[in-house]
C-alpha cells in the first residue's frame, strides 16, 4: 500500500495535468464507463462517502469527507484508490481542492471568452487558490480581483496568488458589487445560504463558475441567471437534481427546466458554442477523484 501526503499529490499532478485528467475523465462518464452511487450523505451533510468504478480498467476510488464549515481547511478527507493489483490511500483533501479547481478549468476553457483577461473570485477559503490556478491555466489571464467578507483573508490571498504568478495583477477587495461589474469570468466559491449578487449587476457576457454550494439549502447564483443564461452546465444533471441548492430553487420556481441542463461531458463531446451569460455548477462528482487518483497511481 502506498501512502501519499498532500505534499506528495501537489508535487505529483499539476494543475494543468489535473485538468487533462479530468477532462478524460468526463470523456469516460460521457460514454458510460463510470459505475457511480448516489453520495452518501450523513449528519446532515457532516460526513459525506462518494466513489466510483470504472468499468473498462476495473479500477476504483472511494472517498470519505468530514465537513465542518467553522474550520480551516473546511473540508478534511481521505481516498483510497484500488487497482492493477495495488492500494493507494492519498489525502483526500488536496484531491479535493485540485479536482475541484480541475473541473472548473475543463468548463472554463468550453465556455468562457476565449479572449478574457479579467476573473474575479468570490471567496477566501481552501477552495479558493486552485479556482484561480485553474482558470490562469487554460486562459490568459491580467487581473484578478480577490473578494472575501474579511479584507485581511482577502488581502493575505491575493498576495500570496502574487508570488505564484508575477505576471498577473490581483487585487483585494470585500465588495462583490464593484467586483462582478466588469469581469470575463467569476468563480464562486463560498458557503453561502443566499445568492451573492443579481444578475442585473453582471456584465452581458461573462462566464460564471459555482463550486462552493454542495447541498439544496445552500445557494451562491441568483435565479434570475440561471433563467436568462445563453447555456447552463452542470457536472452531472442527477447530482445537481439531488444536491445543488441553485438548480432546485431555479426548477421549483420554473426559472429553468430540467432539458435545459447541459452536462459537462456531453459538452465536451458536442463543442458547444456559448454566447452572453455562461454559467458552470458544480457539486462535485466521482469520477473527478478516479481522475486525480488514477493520475497519481500512473506515477
Amino acid at each position: 500500500m502506498k501512502v501519499l501526503t498532500a505534499a506528495d499529490v501537489r508535487r505529483t499532478v499539476s494543475m494543468p495535468a489535473a485538468i487533462d485528467a479530468v477532462r478524460e475523465g468526463f470523456l469516460e462518464l460521457a460514454a458510460g464507463n463510470f459505475v457511480l452511487p448516489a453520495r452518501q450523505i450523513f449528519g446532515d451533510g457532516t460526513v459525506l462517502v462518494m466513489s466510483a468504478y470504472h468499468s473498462p480498467t476495473g479500477t476504483a476510488v472511494v472517498k470519505k469527507i468530514g465537513i465542518n464549515l467553522s474550520q480551516v481547511p473546511a473540508i478534511r478527507a481521505t481516498v483510497i484508490w484500488t487497482g492493477g493489483g495495488e492500494q493507494l490511500v492519498a489525502d483526500g483533501t488536496s484531491i479535493t481542492t485540485l479536482r475541484t479547481g480541475a473541473v472548473v478549468g475543463v468548463a472554463t476553457d468550453l465556455l468562457a471568452p476565449p479572449d478574457a483577461t479579467r476573473l474575479t473570485l468570490i471567496g477566501t477559503g481552501a477552495q479558493a487558490a486552485d479556482q484561480v490556478r485553474a482558470v490562469l491555466a487554460v486562459r490568459r489571464i491580467a487581473t484578478v480581483t480577490i473578494t472575501g467578507r474579511n479584507e485581511a483573508r482577502a488581502t493575505a490571498l491575493a498576495e500570496a496568488l502574487a508570488t505564484e504568478f508575477p505576471s498577473v495583477t490581483f487585487t483585494p477587495t470585500t465588495s462583490i458589487d464593484e467586483a462582478i461589474a466588469t469581469p470575463d469570468i467569476i468563480c464562486c466559491a463560498t458557503s453561502s445560504t443566499t445568492p451573492l449578487f443579481d444578475a442585473d449587476a453582471l456584465p452581458q457576457t461573462v462566464h460564471v463558475n459555482a463550486i462552493g454550494a454542495f447541498r439544496p439549502t445552500m445557494r451562491e447564483l441568483p435565479r434570475n441567471l440561471l433563467a436568462t443564461a445563453s447555456l447552463v452546465m452542470v457536472d452531472q444533471r442527477d447530482a445537481a437534481l439531488e444536491e445543488s441548492g441553485e438548480i432546485i430553487d431555479a426548477l421549483a420556481a420554473g426559472a429553468v427546466q430540467e432539458a435545459d441542463l447541459l452536462e459537462l461531458g456531453q459538452a465536451l463531446t458536442t463543442s458547444p458554442n456559448p454566447t452572453g451569460r455562461t454559467v458552470f455548477k458544480s457539486v462535485g462528482i466521482g469520477c473527478q477523484d478516479w481522475s486525480i487518483a488514477r493520475a497519481l497511481a500512473e506515477h
